[in-house]
């Protein structure tokens, strides 16, 4: 097939048609699924149903250990893709889905074995962004003066009720829960190109953060990462959904994130410390000013780590 060559890669792909979302993160984060894989740089293709935006839409995936990349978006009849999701099912939080019998002799007519590439788009991959100045008060500046607030810092379990009434206590803006929200918390620059420190909370960040992964290898990064003690310090950990909403601004900025510019917009949701009570976890979206939760259908997921300050 031409996939490769419209694509920009060197070798030729092979599409695996039993792949899904479910199973993808099986195979390739926990090493369970339907078969292993031989090693960390092998790569497998499939197609899979977008839903989290207004309309759902066809893409090609390419899936490895650690590593998730969507190559092309697919001009599919969208009766075909809305009946693909209709059939599986929409649920308000969890919309990847695997493609059906239908779409998949769509495919193989229009764009395997087709001399036309017409109906593939490839998707450019965002680079990576260096971070910018922050623009922010220094850690040494004379601060105005500031209440400050203590968030919820440790594992929780919760249901969507508890995510909601946890939002409107601390009054934390949220575009699902709490749009109404004003929490605002005082960012100062630590000035060592890696962290910023707020005020209100008492809370020292990543400017960057981690990237995507599965959680149990993001636990192994991040006790790797205090090993080292990043920023000269060894107790970071994975923010709660309160701590990880109190960075988000009621607008996006330039970067098209829910964030001050001085964090990168390279990660765009992160998981935070928190299961959902009847399955998977929870993430906050900067992207969205959100907060959402997936059971593993999407490819792992980013965190931006913190730190009490004492």
């Amino acid at each position: 097939m031409g996939l490769n060559k419209i694509l920009g890669l060197k070798e030729a792909i092979s599409i695996d048609w039993e792949m899904t979302p479910e199973y993808s993160f099986g195979t390739f984060e926990s090493w369970g699924g339907k078969e292993r894989l031989r090693n960390n740089s092998e790569r497998i293709y499939y197609f899979f149903i977008d839903n989290w935006g207004e309309t759902p839409k066809l893409f090609l995936m390419e899936r490895g250990i650690k590593h998730a990349k969507v190559l092309a978006q697919i001009d599919a009849p969208q009766n075909l893709v809305n009946n693909c999701v209709k059939q599986q099912g929409s649920a308000v939080f969890e919309k990847n889905f695997a493609i059906n019998k239908q779409i998949k002799e769509w495919l193989v007519a229009n764009v395997i074995d087709a001399d036309d590439f017409s109906k593939i788009h490839p998707l450019k991959q965002e680079k990576t962004v260096e971070l910018l100045p922050t623009g922010l008060p220094k850690n040494t500046d004379l601060l105005p003066e500031l209440v400050s607030i203590r968030l919820p810092d440790s594992y929780k379990d919760m249901s969507e009720e508890d995510v909601s009434e946890l939002i409107r206590r601390y009054n934390l803006f949220d575009l699902n829960y709490n749009i109404e929200g004003t929490f605002r918390g005082y960012l100062v620059d630590n000035c060592d190109n890696l962290t910023v420190s707020d005020k209100v909370t008492g809370l020292m960040w990543q400017r960057g953060g981690l990237d995507i992964m599965s959680h149990r290898m993001m636990r192994r990064e991040l006790k790797k990462i205090n090993e080292q003690g990043f920023a000269g310090y060894s107790d970071w950990r994975l923010p709660t959904i309160p701590e990880a909403l109190s960075l988000i601004a009621e607008k996006a900025g330039e970067a098209g994130t829910h964030l001050h510019r001085c964090f990168s917009p390279s990660i765009p949701f992160v998981f935070v410390n928190a299961t959902r009570k009847t399955g998977g976890y929870w993430f906050v979206d900067f992207k969205q000013g959100s907060t959402f939760w997936a059971s593993g259908t999407i490819p792992g997921g980013f965190t931006r780590l913190c730190r009490t300050e004492s």
